[in-house]
C-alpha cells in the first residue's frame, strides 16, 4: 500500500486574528480512499477514518483534515477490529503479549474463559496448575479472575482481552473434583465467585461439559450459576454436554438453561461431530431458529475447519477422572481398571462423548502437543501410527501417552462435515472463534503443533468461505467478526466503525487475505491485513507487528471498579 507522511498542524489562525482562515483538523491517525465495513453489515462505502486518541474521530469524507500518521487504502477494506469468540491465548499472552498470530488477521479483541478460567483460584488449584505447566513457564501471581485480566494488561498485551468465568472453575473452588452435586452451602459460595467475577467485568459464565470435573455438574447447578451471572446482564455460554450423538439434546438443555435462568446463551463451535451425526447439523440449526422465533436469544459461535483439537485425555472416560490427574493415572495403571477404562473406549455409549470412536478412526487423530520432551518426536504423528510403531491397540496407546505424559499431550480429532461448516457459517447468528492460542513461529511456541487454526481461522474464513466459496458477502462476514458478538456479550462501544467508539480498526486486502497454516505446518501467518489498531495505536504497519501492545481489559455489563 502507497503511504502518506503525516505532517504536524498548528492551529494558529483564531491566535492570529484570522477568524476567516480554515485550520485543516489534525487527527493522530487517517486511513484514506478505503472501502469501509462499518461492521453494521451495510454495503461499503469508499471514504476515510480518522483517528484521534483511543476513539474513531470521524468516518466519511473527512475533508481537508490530516494525521500524524496517514495510510492509504485504496482498494482496502477498512473494518472494526475482529472479535475471537473464544480464544485460548489465556497463555499464550503471558509467554508473548504480541498476540502475533491473531493480530496478524486483525484480531484486537480475545475473549477467553472456555468451561475453565485463569481465576478464581485457590492455593490448591495455583500449585496443581503450576505442577502442569510444560512449555509454557510462568508464575501464578493473581488469584480472581479481575486480578488475572489486569495482569496481563499491566504486562502489556497488544490485543484487548475479556472473559467469561468458568463454571469448571467455580466448581473445582469448592468441590474439588468430586463427581457429586453440590450442597446447598457449596452452590451459594459458586453463586458469590460468579457474582464477584461478574462485578470484575467477566462478561458471563461459561462451561464445557464433556471434560471432568465440568461434565459432574447437572443442569439445575448450571441454571442456579446462570442466574448469578444474568443479575448483572451476563451471558451463558457452553461447549455443551454433547456435540456428537446428543447433539440436539445438548442443544434442548442449553435452550432450558436460557429460558429458566432468564440470559443469553451461546453455543461455543457448533458442529455436528463424527460422520453417523452429521445429518443432524439442519435440526441443530432448526432448534436454534425455533428458539429465537420463540423469544429465547441463543447464538453461536464456530471455527472454520473440520477438525477439533482438544487433550488427548478426553478419548477416555469421565468417571475415571474423578478427582483429578493423580487419581486418573491411578485409575490408568491398575490393571483391572486399565482393562475396564479401555474396553470403554472401544464400545459405543449414550453416558459420554467418546471422541475416539467419533473420530472414526485412529489415523483421524493426530498428536499435536507433547509436555515430556522424550514424545516430542512423536509431534505431528496419527495415533493409529504411533500405534502401529508400537505394536499396541490405539486404545491402550492413547493410555500409554496420558500416563507417559501426565495428561499433558494435545490431539486434533477429525470429526466434522464441510458441508455442515458452510451451513453453520451462513446463519446469521453466528460469530467465530479459535479455539486456540495466539502464538509466533518462533521460540518456545515451536516446541508444539497448535491446530492450524491458531494461525488462520478469521482468514480462512475471509479467504474460503467469503472470496471463494460466497457463502455470504463480505459486509456480512465483518458483522459477525464485529458487532454481533460485540452486541452479544453488551461490551461498550466496539465493534462499529461510528465516531466515539474506541479505534479498534483493521485494514486488509479482500482480494488477497489468506490464510496458510496446515495441519501438517501450523506454524504459519496469515496475510493480507496491512494495518491494525487497537486503541487507537497501531499494532500492525504494512502487514508487521510495530512491537506496541496497547491493549486493555474490556469488561462486561456487571463490572464496578471498586471490585478490583
Amino acid at each position: 500500500m502507497k503511504r502518506l507522511q503525516g505532517h504536524l498542524i498548528v492551529l494558529v489562525g483564531l491566535a492570529l486574528g484570522c477568524a476567516t482562515t480554515r485550520v485543516p483538523t489534525r487527527y493522530d491517525a487517517v486511513i484514506r480512499n478505503g472501502l469501509i465495513y462499518d461492521g453494521s453489515g451495510s454495503a461499503p462505502r469508499k471514504g476515510d477514518v480518522a483517528i484521534a486518541g483511543d476513539r474513531i474521530a470521524a468516518v466519511g469524507d473527512i475533508g481537508s483534515g490530516r494525521g500524524s500518521i496517514e495510510i492509504d487504502a485504496h482498494g482496502h477494506a477498512v473494518a472494526p477490529g475482529f472479535i475471537n469468540m473464544l480464544s485460548w491465548a489465556n497463555e499464550s499472552l503471558i509467554i508473548d503479549g504480541r498476540s502475533q498470530a491473531d493480530i496478524r488477521q486483525g484480531v484486537t479483541l480475545e475473549v477467553l474463559g472456555e468451561g475453565w478460567s485463569m481465576g478464581p483460584v485457590t492455593e490448591p488449584m495455583k500449585r496443581e496448575s503450576r505442577e502442569q505447566q510444560t512449555d509454557f513457564k510462568y508464575d501464578i501471581e493473581w488469584t480472581t479472575l479481575g486480578e488475572y485480566l489486569d495482569y496481563l494488561a499491566h504486562r502489556g498485551i497488544s490485543p484487548n482481552v475479556a472473559s467469561f468465568v468458568g463454571a469448571a472453575t467455580v466448581r473445582i473452588h469448592e468441590l474439588g473434583y468430586e463427581n457429586r452435586p453440590p450442597s446447598a452451602a457449596e452452590l451459594e459460595r459458586m453463586k458469590e465467585l460468579v457474582r464477584q467475577a461478574m462485578r470484575e467485568g467477566a462478561l458471563g459464565v461459561g462451561s464445557a461439559l464433556i471434560y471432568a470435573p465440568a461434565t459432574y455438574a447437572g443442569t439445575g447447578e448450571l441454571i442456579e450459576l446462570s442466574k448469578a451471572a444474568a443479575e448483572s446482564g451476563g451471558m451463558y455460554i457452553s461447549h455443551m454436554r454433547s456435540e456428537g450423538n446428543h447433539l440436539l439434546e445438548g442443544i434442548d438443555e442449553l435452550i432450558s438453561i436460557a429460558r429458566e435462568a432468564g440470559i443469553r446463551a451461546e453455543i461455543y463451535h457448533l458442529k455436528a461431530a463424527g460422520e453417523a451425526n452429521w445429518p443432524k447439523m439442519d435440526a441443530a440449526i432448526k432448534k436454534v431458529n425455533d428458539a429465537r422465533a420463540a423469544g429465547v436469544n441463543i447464538s453461536a459461535n464456530m471455527y472454520t475447519y473440520p477438525a477439533g483439537g482438544t487433550s488427548l485425555d478426553a478419548m477416555i472416560p469421565p468417571w475415571a477422572h474423578e478427582g483429578g490427574l493423580k487419581k486418573m493415572k491411578e485409575r490408568l495403571q491398575d490393571p483391572a481398571l486399565r482393562a475396564r477404562i479401555v474396553t470403554e473406549m472401544r464400545t459405543p455409549a449414550e453416558s459420554w462423548e467418546n471422541l475416539g470412536l467419533l473420530a472414526g478412526s485412529p489415523d483421524r487423530i493426530i498428536l499435536a502437543a507433547f509436555g515430556s520432551n522424550a514424545l516430542k518426536p512423536l509431534t505431528g504423528k496419527s495415533l493409529g501410527e504411533v500405534a502401529r510403531m508400537r505394536g499396541k491397540s490405539a486404545e491402550d496407546t492413547a493410555v500409554d501417552l496420558v500416563i507417559e505424559d501426565d495428561g499433558a499431550t494435545g490431539a486434533i480429532f477429525f470429526l466434522m462435515s464441510e458441508e455442515n461448516i458452510r451451513k453453520g457459517i451462513a446463519q446469521p447468528w453466528v460469530s467465530f472463534g479459535s479455539d486456540e492460542g495466539s502464538p509466533a513461529p518462533e521460540g518456545v511456541f515451536l516446541k508444539s503443533n497448535p491446530h492450524p487454526r491458531a494461525y488462520g481461522n478469521f482468514a480462512r474464513l475471509l479467504r474460503k468461505y467469503v472470496r471463494e466459496e460466497k457463502v455470504m458477502p463480505l459486509q456480512e462476514a465483518v458483522r459477525r467478526l464485529t458487532s454481533l458478538p460485540a452486541r452479544n456479550l453488551k461490551i461498550d462501544r466496539r465493534g462499529l466503525l461510528q465516531p466515539g467508539y474506541f479505534a479498534d480498526v483493521v485494514v486488509f486486502d479482500p482480494d488477497s487475505v489468506s490464510d496458510h497454516a496446515t495441519f501438517e505446518k501450523p506454524h504459519q501467518y496469515s496475510t493480507g491485513v496491512s494495518d491494525v489498531f487497537v486503541n487507537g495505536v497501531q499494532v500492525v504497519r504494512d502487514g508487521e507487528h510495530t512491537g506496541a501492545k496497547p491493549g486493555r481489559v474490556v469488561r462486561g455489563p456487571g463490572y464496578s471498579k471498586g471490585s478490583r
